[in-house]
């Protein structure tokens, strides 16, 4: 039997080229997956686990299929081991052959290699930016100067963590940080 794997990284992302590709090479049992290829991926494994003696895998392009050199020799081995074969669509890789294998394992270096740079590059983007003082994530509730008024407040002791909340406009939780970052949790009491 032939089996196709189309997979897309987000769900927002859809698989209407590779389904075309398939359609085209005349695979019609697709199992589809939209995940990160970093991430488990169970219908990858289901699948897996199916193919059997004689039995192909289909793919639009191999970087779909496995996320480095290791994990596509792995899939690769297993796909031996139960009597199945590869296949690539855009790359015209079929490991029934010698040179398939051979070619096969020299794309999968080369994807990982620039999946390398991509990263290597990502994080050089992130320490730039961060040098530049930008910042990720929801943006503070309280800000600093307000937070040690509160911890100032609190700590007076005529003022709840609600009462203050309420004063500053803000939620209890927030209140509740901006104490903790100060006073130590068991070195005090919070209420």
């Amino acid at each position: 039997m032939i089996f196709g794997y189309a997979r897309v990284s987000t769900v927002e992302q859809n698989t209407a080229v590779q389904f075309e590709a398939f359609l085209r090479a005349g695979v019609s049992n697709v199992y589809e997956e939209k995940r990160s290829a970093v991430k488990h991926r169970p219908v990858l494994d289901d699948l897996l686990q199916r193919v059997g003696p004689g039995d192909v895998l289909v793919v639009y392009k191999m970087d779909r299929l496995a996320r480095s050199l290791s994990h596509l020799l792995d899939v690769l081995a297993l796909l031996e081991a139960r009597g199945a074969s590869f296949r690539s669509l855009t790359e015209t890789i079929d490991t029934h052959s010698a040179a398939g294998r051979l070619f096969m394992q020299m794309l999968g270096s080369f994807a990982e290699f620039e999946r390398a740079l991509i990263r290597e590059r990502c994080m050089a983007g992130q320490a730039a930016a961060r040098a530049r003082g930008q910042t990720w994530g929801r943006p503070r509730a309280m800000a600093r100067e307000l937070e040690s008024e509160v911890v100032r407040l609190y700590l007076s002791g005529w003022y709840t963590m609600g009462v203050l909340a309420e004063m500053f406009e803000v939620n209890e939780m927030a209140v509740k940080r901006a104490v903790h970052r100060v006073i130590r949790p068991g070195s005090a009491s919070l209420k």
